[in-house]
């Protein structure tokens, strides 16, 4: 199939469809400047000791939680990030009432800078923070312009509203997940591997005849996809709606 041909069909596939569930991952946020933070180089390697999975733990956070915070400031946080042509196209599927929730790995928030208003996030979000102790809530900035361990006004800690590795997802927003994708009529999958479980594993409730898969590179759900395109997703949605 050739690459305006897929398109051409995924138009089509759109425009017959009002109850469209758009699910990614890590390569949505990518094409706003937002790099995996999974990729390791040789100067990663000059900074850290352990590996991003090791330091993104539930034990790394109590047990080292300076070195977990210079990490999480490093790697995680990107306030001066935008919305790229996928988080906005989607954002106008939800208006014209063709779409109704956008599940995602990211924890960015550019889904909703975009304008979209059912975002389920299963890992949560960088721009939310609570006070352990307190509960108190406290935005981007209370991390960002911290140093060390970031502290409450009453001596607590404050721990980013992100699940780290060894964490279980929030079971309200995975079981509303469940609800929105086996109820779709078209599951659109974007920028993910679908390597990551439990999360990866919420598409097979998926029971329509209109899975499409848009990744950059293979995933091991191709076969079972209605529909595969092999290209960026911000290009891809591009051609779907015209962007400003």
């Amino acid at each position: 199939m050739t690459e305006m041909t897929g398109i051409k069909q995924l138009k089509e596939m759109i425009e017959n469809s009002d109850n469209i569930v758009f699910f990614g991952g890590a390569g949505v946020s990518t094409e706003s400047g937002i790099p995996d933070f999974r990729s390791v180089d040789g100067i990663y390697h000059q900074k850290y000791d352990y590996s991003p999975e090791t330091i993104l733990s539930h034990t790394f956070y109590m047990r080292r939680p300076e070195e977990f915070f210079r990490f999480y400031r490093d790697k995680l946080i990107y306030p001066d990030a935008k919305p790229n042509a996928a988080h906005k196209v989607l954002a106008q599927l939800e208006r014209e009432g063709r779409l109704k929730a956008v599940v995602t790995q990211n924890i960015d928030g550019l889904h909703q800078a975009a304008g979209s208003k059912k975002v389920l996030e299963l890992h949560g979000s960088t721009l939310r923070n609570y006070c352990e102790k307190c509960h108190k809530f406290y935005g981007i900035d209370a991390i960002m312009n911290s140093t060390g361990i970031p502290t409450c006004d009453c001596g607590g800690r404050i721990k980013p509203d992100v699940v780290l590795y060894e964490e279980g997802l929030d079971q309200g927003i995975l079981s509303e997940a469940v609800r929105v994708i086996s109820e779709a009529d078209m599951l659109i999958i974007g920028g993910t591997s679908l390597a990551v479980y439990p999360a990866a594993g919420l598409i097979d409730y998926y029971q329509g005849h209109k899975l499409v898969l848009i990744n950059k590179s293979a995933t091991a759900r191709d076969s079972m996809a209605d529909l595969v395109i092999t290209d960026s997703i911000g290009k891809v949605f591009a051609q779907i709606r015209p962007v400003d």
